[in-house]
């Protein structure tokens, strides 16, 4: 090869390239060209390679097929209870048709945002302030399925719309603070009224237990004082009943006697005696003789 020939292989070269670049595309995944044939809609190139008729055939728009997010401007809305919001949001979708969608509009992102955002704005005047916090999630789905009818004709599929922030007015922001501050002092109030309410009633209860407890043990008490007694009784009838029974029973009350005297003289500073406490023989004797009375009447009832 001489250097003269040089220049030429350099330019078939350049040439081949050119026409490799004008006559072949190569498509990526998930993308799809428009093609136009002497200025008209050709066809559709997909994913994989092509062969296009040079001079006659141009690439005039190039769409990707995946999900794409699209940033709504956040704009001014009112309620329907005049309330002026700033509402924002983020709307999902996708390419379905190439063709609709490089022909169907004339700016296909502009043209979705400006219908987010009226069909927004629509929504929101149908509700209330308290509805556009409550329910968030309808106003999305019905925002989706009005964008989505709406832009059939332009090829896409609306995904899902999403609210990123709702913004009221620094008046209404802080008439929603003390509303929420009162309602957090009322259930503060509730709260403390219902545990003090609880509290009283614990103690109530308790204190009708504690009485009913120390009734049950004074009642248990003098059922055993009383059993107990008449245990005593059966004993000291018993006792008397024998030999030298009698005897032992005017001792007792000779003690007791004496005892209650001795008492009486040491504590007190006044003592009332008998006309004849001088005679303490006498006193109990007579205590005996009563105490025989009685005993006889009880024998005679036995015996009847």
């Amino acid at each position: 090869m001489d250097s003269s020939s040089l220049p030429t292989i350099v330019a078939i070269i350049i040439l081949v390239v050119l026409i490799f670049k004008t006559v072949v595309r190569i498509v990526p995944q998930n993308e799809a060209y428009i093609i136009e044939r002497l200025g008209k809609y050709s066809s559709t190139l997909e994913a994989g390679f092509h062969v296009l008729i040079p001079g006659m055939d141009k690439v005039t728009y190039r769409h990707s097929l995946k999900e794409f997010a699209l940033d709504v401007p956040a704009q001014q809305a009112i309620t329907k209870d005049n309330v002026a919001l700033g509402v924002d949001g983020v709307l999902y979708m996708r390419i379905m048709d190439p063709r609709a969608a490089s022909y169907g509009v004339e700016n296909l992102r502009f043209a979705i945002t400006q219908l987010a955002q009226t069909t927004m704005r629509a929504e929101i005047g149908k509700l209330s302030l308290d509805q556009t916090f409550e329910s968030r999630e309808n106003v999305n789905a019905t925002v989706t399925h009005a964008i989505d009818e709406a832009s059939e004709a332009w090829g896409t599929k609306v995904l899902r719309y999403e609210v990123k922030d709702i913004s009221p007015p620094a008046s209404i922001l802080e008439e929603m603070e003390k509303q929420m501050a009162a309602e957090r002092e009322r259930r503060v109030s509730v709260l403390t009224s219902e545990g003090y309410r609880q509290a009283q009633i614990n103690e109530a209860e308790g204190d009708q237990q504690a009485v009913v407890l120390r009734a049950q043990g004074n009642a248990d008490a003098v059922e055993i004082e009383a059993r107990a007694r008449g245990e005593a009784i059966k004993l000291i009838s018993a006792a008397i009943n024998t030999e030298g029974g009698t005897t032992a029973v005017a001792q007792q009350l000779s003690e007791q006697y004496i005892s209650a005297f001795e008492k009486l003289a040491r504590e007190g500073t006044v003592a009332l005696l008998p006309t004849d406490g001088s005679d303490v023989t006498s006193v109990v004797s007579k205590a005996f003789t009563a105490f025989q009375t009685l005993k006889g009447q009880i024998d005679e009832t036995k015996s009847s």
